[in-house]
């Protein structure tokens, strides 16, 4: 399916990506902190909401 230089060239930029993306958010962590502290409580009670929606769903078919 694919070729051995292909595969080597995948695994090379997803490690190298990967190295890319974490300096990055270590460097901006300070300014991050700082503008976006309520943002876990967005995404929690978000994934809360989803969480009802699912057990109404299920509730209401059965």
């Amino acid at each position: 399916m694919f070729s051995t230089g292909q595969l080597v060239f995948a695994a090379l930029f997803a490690v190298s990506f990967l190295i890319i993306i974490i300096f990055s958010y270590q460097k901006d962590k300070k300014l991050h902190l700082k503008n976006y502290k309520g943002v876990k409580w967005v995404a929690f009670s978000f994934l809360i909401f989803l969480i009802l929606l699912f057990i109404i769903k299920y509730s209401l078919k059965n």
